[in-house]
């Protein structure tokens, strides 16, 4: 059975968005405040950097780490078998 969708109302550099899924109170707020922390490093690091070219950064960041763990389960099943 489909987990149930909620509604969540996270502001994310500023900015309110609402989040439709199916992630818990808990776990959308510990994710909204990553991204926070994550926007506020990219940007201190590079401080004439434009908000919409961090997030492209954090995203890019996001997805290579998915890659990055998606592979090291790969390994680990292949290894197991």
């Amino acid at each position: 059975m489909a987990e149930e969708k909620r509604r969540y109302k996270a502001v994310i550099n500023g900015k309110t968005y609402v989040i439709i899924g199916p992630g818990s109170e808990a776990h959308m707020a510990a994710v909204t405040e990553m991204l926070n922390q994550q926007l506020q490093d990219i940007q201190k690091l590079s401080s004439n950097i434009s908000t919409e070219d961090a997030a492209i950064l954090l995203a890019f960041n996001a997805i290579s780490d998915q890659i990055k763990y998606k592979e090291e389960i790969d390994d680990d099943s292949e290894n197991h078998e």
